[in-house]
């Protein structure tokens, strides 16, 4: 009888990939899900970072809207807490978006081959 093959556990898979994401450097819940496999799915990888903020290991605060807002602000420790990381990393953040967006974009489809 064939085994079936294990399960993969989305969140799991979302932490993965936000580990890998540099210091500086940014990235959409989007790019995250399609990465994955499983474009549309922007919502779940929000869902699965508000989940993971317990764990230190995994950055979070890197991870922002498609025009680079930082919609997941809300759901830090503190209000501030997302801009203030984003900040010690070199980032600029101006009324609650990546100043320069476009440059520190990091797209998982391209840096992941």
């Amino acid at each position: 009888m064939k085994e079936e093959p294990a399960k993969k556990n989305f969140f799991e898979d979302v932490y993965a990939v936000v580990r890998l994401i540099p210091s500086g450097r940014v990235t959409s819940y989007g790019a995250i899900a399609s990465y994955l496999g499983s474009k549309g799915s922007a919502r779940m990888v929000g869902w699965a970072l508000i989940a993971s903020q317990p764990f230190a290991s995994i950055p979070a605060h890197r991870v922002v809207n498609r025009n680079g807002l930082l919609t997941g602000r809300q759901h830090f420790e503190e209000p501030d807490a997302m801009q203030r990381r984003l900040e010690e990393e070199g980032v600029r953040v101006e009324n609650n978006q990546v100043a320069n967006f476009t440059e520190l974009f990091w797209d998982p489809a391209k840096e992941l081959l």
